[in-house]
C-alpha cells in the first residue's frame, strides 16, 4: 500500500498493511527542530511571517521532506494568503476578523465585524479564492498521489464566533437565535463553495476543524450544539461524501456528550482524542471503534514536551495495542506538534509507529 491507500483504508475502518501515521498540525519550531536531523541550511527558529522568501521556501521543503523521510501518510493543508498585515502584531482575514499574533505567532481573534443584524445586513461576504489553495497545490505536486491530502476547514461554530465574538455569540443564541442561524448559513454556504474548489485541487480528506469543548465539557450545551452547529457541519459531511471524500471531525476536549451525534452525522474519523479531556483511547475504541476511525491520543501536552523518547515509544506501542486491531486507527498526537514539543520525541513517535504498527 502507498500512504494514501493506507489512510483511506483506515478511514473506511478496514485494516491496512500498517497503522497510518499522520500530523494534524505542526508549527515552525518543530519543523526546524526535526528538520535539522535530515537536511541542512535551515533558518533559526522564528515565525513564518518573520522569514524572508528563501527561508520560507526552505521551511516548506523541509516540511515535505520530513513527511517523506519519516513516512508520514497524510499531509495537512490550509488557506494561506487570505490575510493582510495591519501592523507588526495584527492581521485581518478576508472576512474582516482581526487577529493578534501571540508570542508563538499563533493568531488570536480580537476584532469581530458582526455585532448585530445591521452589520450582517450590510456585510460583504467574500468568495473562496483558488489562489488561497497554494499549499495544497504544492503538496499535490510534491507527493504525486502517493500521500493522502487533508484540508483543514473551519467549521461553523469556530467560524461564526470569530465573526461575532464568543461572548456575543453566547448571548445571541438566547436573545436573537435567528442572528446566529444567519451567520451559520452564510459560513456554510462559503464552505460548500470552497469544497468544490478543493475537490478540483485534489484533496482526499476534509477535516471539519471546529473546536467545541473544554477539558471537562462542551462550550455550549448539547441542545445548542444540535440546533446551531451540527446541522450546518453535517451539510459539509454530506456534500464531501457525495464528492467522494472522507471526512474527519476535529475538536479538542471532552466529546462524550455528543459522540453519538457525531457518529450519526456520518463522519469517517474523529481527531484528536485528547487524553487529558477524558477521551480514553480504549474506551472510545470499545464504544465506537467499529463505527468511526480514531485519530490521535499521543499526548502533546505533557509527554511530547516533557517526556523522553523511551516514554514516547511506550505510549505509541500502547495506543497501537489498544486501538489498531481490525483497522480504523491512525496514529497522531493529541492536538498538534506545537512549539513546545521536543523534536526528539516527535521523531520517536514517528519511528515507533513503524516499529510496532505492522498488522
Amino acid at each position: 500500500m502507498n500512504s494514501k491507500e493506507r489512510i483511506i483504508s483506515a478511514l473506511s475502518i478496514r485494516q491496512p498493511d500498517r497503522v497510518p501515521l499522520y500530523i494534524h498540525g505542526i508549527n515552525e519550531a518543530p519543523i526546524i527542530g526535526i528538520g535539522k536531523h535530515i537536511t541542512e541550511g535551515l533558518p533559526e527558529s522564528k515565525q513564518f511571517y518573520e522569514m524572508n522568501d528563501s527561508e520560507k521556501m526552505k521551511l516548506l521543503d523541509t516540511l515535505f521532506l520530513l513527511h517523506e523521510v519519516f513516512g508520514v501518510d497524510g499531509f495537512t493543508s490550509f488557506e494561506i494568503g487570505h490575510e493582510i498585515e495591519i501592523n507588526g502584531l495584527d492581521v485581518k482575514d478576508d472576512w474582516g476578523v482581526i487577529y493578534r499574533r501571540n508570542p508563538h505567532g499563533l493568531p488570536v481573534p480580537i476584532g469581530h465585524p458582526l455585532t448585530n443584524v445591521v452589520d450582517l445586513n450590510h456585510f460583504p461576504i467574500p468568495e473562496p479564492e483558488r489562489a488561497h489553495l497554494l499549499l495544497l497545490d504544492l503538496a499535490r505536486d510534491r507527493f504525486k498521489g502517493e500521500v493522502a491530502l487533508f484540508w483543514l476547514m473551519r467549521g461553523v461554530f469556530v467560524h461564526s464566533w470569530r465573526l461575532t465574538g464568543m461572548e456575543n455569540y453566547m448571548i445571541k443564541m438566547y436573545e436573537e437565535p435567528e442572528f446566529i442561524h444567519r451567520i451559520s448559513a452564510m459560513v456554510t454556504e462559503y464552505n460548500l463553495k470552497q469544497l468544490d474548489l478543493l475537490v478540483s485541487a485534489g484533496i482526499d480528506v476534509l477535516v471539519v476543524e471546529d473546536d467545541i469543548a473544554t477539558t471537562n465539557n462542551l462550550l455550549i450545551s448539547p441542545k445548542h450544539f444540535m440546533e446551531f452547529v451540527n446541522p450546518y457541519n453535517k451539510k459539509l459531511v454530506e456534500r464531501a461524501h457525495h464528492l467522494g471524500l472522507k471526512v474527519v471531525r476535529h475538536s479538542d476536549g471532552n466529546l462524550w456528550s455528543i459522540m453519538d451525534v457525531l457518529i450519526d452525522s456520518g463522519y469517517d474519523g474523529i481527531n484528536p482524542l485528547e487524553p487529558q479531556a477524558g477521551m480514553d483511547l480504549k474506551k472510545v475504541k470499545d464504544a465506537y471503534g467499529n463505527k468511526i476511525c480514531l485519530l490521535g491520543n499521543i499526548d502533546c501536552k505533557e509527554l511530547l514536551t516533557k517526556g523522553n523518547p523511551e516514554q514516547v515509544e511506550a505510549a505509541v506501542r500502547q495506543a497501537i495495542d489498544v486501538a489498531a486491531k481490525g483497522g480504523g486507527y491512525i496514529l497522531c498526537d493529541s492536538n498538534s506538534l506545537h512549539p513546545g514539543v521536543n523534536p526528539e520525541n516527535c521523531i520517536a513517535m514517528f519511528e515507533a509507529t513503524k516499529k510496532y504498527g505492522l498488522y
